[in-house]
């Protein structure tokens, strides 16, 4: 004689799969509606803006504006103004970065001089300013002549020291980005 229970593991398996699921669902469902997910995110303070440093790009001037290919140099104009008080030997370091929208065509300018400092007796109490050229040929990295279109450019300026280990960092102004039309 056979007996029927009525529950068999295998039915129960084949039915119930689809009903979980669906619980599931409208479970997640109902959480998310209840905690949306911004209130479960964490909130940043406001933060408090950055000082300014005392090395500062004051003046940037770059002609010829559009620049054609081949005809002379682009000269990048750059003041610097240092800070009140500068101690110690010094190098300032002035560098532009020209790059197509493609980062397929660029080119890194440099330049480096040493600060001479005057004594604190004869220094005036205004901040001392430097000028410094740079220029493009109008060649890209591989030293071929960059294509005609709109390049951006970024100039930075540091100051650095001589230390054990070589050159380090001291200061670092903002830098001054824009846009350069080639022709």
């Amino acid at each position: 004689m056979k007996v029927d229970s009525g529950f068999s593991l295998k039915s129960s398996n084949d039915r119930h799969p689809r009903k979980i699921l669906l619980l599931l669902f409208v479970l997640c469902g109902c959480l998310a509606a209840f905690f949306p997910a911004d209130s479960l995110s964490k909130v940043k303070p406001p933060r408090v803006p950055r000082p300014e440093p005392g090395l500062k790009i004051v003046g940037l001037t770059i002609a010829p504006t559009p620049y054609t290919l081949g005809d002379g140099l682009l000269q990048f104009s750059v003041t610097v103004q240092l800070p009140k008080e500068v101690k110690g030997d010094l190098i300032l370091e002035v560098t532009s970065l020209i790059s197509s929208p493609s980062k397929a065509s660029l080119r890194f300018l440099t330049h480096r001089q040493p600060l001479l400092i005057p004594p604190a007796e004869t220094r005036e109490l205004e901040r001392s300013t430097v000028a410094v050229e740079l220029s493009w040929d109008g060649q890209d990295h591989r030293k071929q002549l960059a294509e005609v279109g709109t390049y951006s450019y970024e100039v930075r300026t540091k100051l650095l020291a001589n230390g054990e280990n070589g050159l380090r960092t001291v200061m670092v102004a903002w830098p001054k980005r824009g846009m350069l039309e080639v022709k």
